[in-house]
């Protein structure tokens, strides 16, 4: 136990210094883009950059994100800390649009700091950056209303396009953890297949629950379908109903586990 444990710390520092020279020594972002300047897949211009906080308790490993998002993505970091009275304090005054934690922290620990920043009445939408693969965490950690889980040794590009989805509202989670969220989301689910589920779903439901994995509000969904806020609500109860869950979060990581489309498990489309 402790060699693994030893082994994936030292796998933490290696990716913490990969973090770090995967940026470009000037200020610079790929193809001359300066750091305060992000870009949408497409090429758009984005004027305003993510801003986010990092929490985390080992110091290289603060450093070489910071620097991965700053000089490499054009996101913005307002600061960086592994001290929970800090964090707080970062927080309260920096009002980022995210903020990216560990779990596993002395002498606070990341389930227990989130807490407290939810007591405080601090809103900001939590992603979790951590090694644990642990099926307890995962769990606690969604139960405690994170956007995202990622895991520290993920390739530090796909970590930087979880940060941008999650800050335009998506839900995500690191591939390795996606299989077991479902287990933990979908009681029974052993013998069954994606069809198995979306039959249970009409046309309509399916069509709600591709919008739920984008994050859309029950608000953005009536005005795309052209239906009212309760008829969506009413679909948004049937649906949680009928996958056995218990949330909007849980229903939009069922999606996107399941690539829902709006073609999945037919092309039935029922009324409004």
């Amino acid at each position: 136990m402790a060699k693994r444990g030893q082994g994936r710390a030292h796998g933490l520092l290696r990716n913490a210094l990969s973090w770090a020279r995967a940026c470009p020594r000037s200020g610079d972002g790929p193809g001359g883009q300066r750091s305060g300047e992000r870009r949408k897949r497409g090429g758009r211009p984005v004027s305003e950059p993510i801003s986010v906080v990092l929490i985390d308790d080992h110091g290289l490993c603060r450093r070489g994100l910071a620097e991965l998002l700053e000089q490499r993505a054009g996101i913005k970091v307002l600061g960086t800390t592994g001290n929970a009275d800090e964090a707080i304090r970062l927080l309260r005054d920096g009002r980022p649009d995210l903020v990216i934690m560990d779990l596993r922290m002395a002498p606070v620990d990341g389930f227990t700091l989130l807490a407290r920043v939810r007591a405080e009445g601090i809103a900001v939408p939590v992603v979790v950056l951590t090694m644990s693969d642990l099926k307890d965490d995962l769990a606690r950690a969604f139960h405690a209303g994170v956007k995202g889980y990622l895991l520290k040794d993920m390739d530090p590009d796909d970590v930087i396009d979880a940060i941008r989805r999650i800050a335009r509202g998506e839900i995500v989670v690191a591939p390795l953890m996606a299989a077991k969220l479902v287990d933990l989301l979908v009681p029974g689910k052993e013998g069954k297949t994606r069809d198995d589920y979306l039959r249970q779903l009409t046309g309509r439901e399916r069509e709600i629950l591709q919008h739920l994995s984008s994050g859309k509000s029950n608000k953005a969904i009536a005005q795309v379908l052209d239906i009212s806020h309760d008829t969506v609500k009413l679909h948004v109860r049937h649906i949680l109903s009928k996958l056995g869950l218990t949330s909007r979060v849980e229903a939009a990581v069922f999606a996107v586990e399941h690539r829902v489309s709006m073609e999945a498990g037919g092309k039935e489309r029922t009324p409004g």
